[in-house]
């Protein structure tokens, strides 16, 4: 790993767990999560070191007391752009809806950088598993989002793009076997 990327894994670390976060389903601690988006950002031929950095920090300013500017004096203002790019925007309520602030964020998406684009695949590949794993409930509504999301956000390296597409695919085919299963069972 470049210097740039172990820097962001051990400041991701710190910052997931200076607020005590963990992952939502496995309760395992958080920053789990974005050192598996990094490495499957890293098996992209065309990844930068400033991608897996930014793979690394996707979530802080979501999650965490750290700031744009945090990110841009600690890593450039590459990686603080990219960051910034994957940080939901429409996270207000007073916006609308789930339905109508995910639609903001997907129109968004379509139009960031190619690079954080393939970070948002990665983001969405790691997610997924979990999710369609331990929520099947919700996970109909989060396969119908990243599915519309998948539609119009193009722009990043294909060959994820499709291992995407192959993931969001098998999680669907899960759900709807275990809604198959659960409705046999009821009878």
């Amino acid at each position: 790993m470049d210097d740039i990327a172990e820097r962001a894994a051990l400041f991701s670390r710190a910052a997931h767990q200076a607020v005590g976060q963990r992952r939502k389903y496995s309760g395992e601690p958080y920053w789990h999560h974005p050192l598996a988006v990094a490495e499957i950002v890293s098996a992209v031929e065309t990844a930068t070191p400033e991608m897996i950095a930014a793979a690394l920090l996707h979530d802080v300013l979501e999650d965490t007391g750290v700031t744009l500017t945090d990110i841009e004096e600690c890593f450039g203002e590459r990686v603080a752009i990219l960051v910034n790019e994957l940080t939901d925007q429409f996270i207000d309520p007073e916006i609308g809806n789930r339905t109508h602030r995910k639609a903001l964020e997907r129109d968004r998406l379509a139009e960031i950088s190619p690079e954080a684009q393939t970070i948002k695949y990665a983001d969405l590949i790691d997610n997924t598993g979990s999710i369609v794993a331990r929520d099947p409930g919700f996970a109909r509504v989060y396969l119908a989002e990243k599915r519309q999301l998948l539609e119009v956000m193009a722009g990043g390296d294909q060959k994820l793009r499709r291992k995407a597409w192959s993931v969001l695919i098998e999680g669907e085919a899960k759900v709807r076997g275990a809604a198959l299963k659960a409705g046999t069972s009821k009878r």
